[in-house]
C-alpha cells in the first residue's frame, strides 16, 4: 500500500505546485506567474523608464486592459510585427487613466493626454479609437500625466527600444 500511496501524493504534490506557481497558456509554454515581467529600459526625452513589451498579438491585444496600477517610471512599449504602421487603440477594460505616446524613426509622433477609462457598462461600439497621426512604428502607454510632468513633447527623441 505504501509503494503506491507515496508516488501517487508525489505526483498530486507535483500538480499542486505546478498550479501554484506555473500557468499553461496557449502557446504550450510554462510561466511563473510570480516572476517579474522583462522590462526594458528605454529614454524619451530626458526621462528613462522601464517599458513592460507587448510584441504579440494576445498581449498587443490586452495592453493594460484589467491593471489597476502602473509604477511612476513605468510604462507598456507595443512592438509590432511591421514598421510604418497605422494602429488604432481603445480603452477596453481599462481601469486606470494614462498617456498614449506615439513613436515613428526614433522620435515621439503625438501624444494623446490624460485618457480616462470608459465607463464599466460601455459598449465596444461606444467606445472612443485613438490613431496616430503618421505611421509609427512603436506605441508607449504610461500613466496619465508622465507626459506633462516629464516635459515630453512631439520631436522628442526615443532610445533603447
Amino acid at each position: 500500500m505504501r509503494s503506491i500511496l507515496l508516488p501517487l501524493l508525489g505526483t498530486a504534490l507535483f500538480i499542486v505546485l505546478l498550479g501554484v506557481f506555473g500557468a499553461k497558456l496557449g502557446n504550450g509554454h510554462i510561466i511563473n506567474p510570480l516572476a517579474e515581467e522583462p522590462k526594458k529600459d528605454i529614454r524619451v526625452g530626458n526621462t528613462s523608464l522601464k517599458a513592460t513589451l507587448a510584441n504579440d498579438e494576445e498581449e498587443r491585444k490586452t495592453g493594460l486592459s484589467g491593471k489597476s496600477t502602473l509604477a511612476d517610471d513605468e510604462g507598456l512599449l507595443f512592438v509590432f510585427d511591421k514598421m510604418d504602421v497605422y494602429p488604432s487603440f481603445w480603452m477596453k477594460d481599462m481601469l486606470i487613466p494614462i498617456d498614449i505616446i506615439w513613436i515613428n524613426d526614433g522620435k515621439v509622433t503625438k501624444i494623446d493626454k490624460n485618457l480616462t477609462p470608459p465607463a464599466k457598462d460601455s459598449l465596444d461600439s461606444e467606445l472612443k479609437l485613438y490613431y496616430p497621426e503618421k505611421p509609427i512604428d512603436y506605441v508607449l502607454e504610461v500613466n496619465a500625466g508622465f507626459s506633462d510632468k516629464n516635459g515630453l513633447k512631439v520631436g522628442d527623441s526615443v532610445s533603447g527600444i
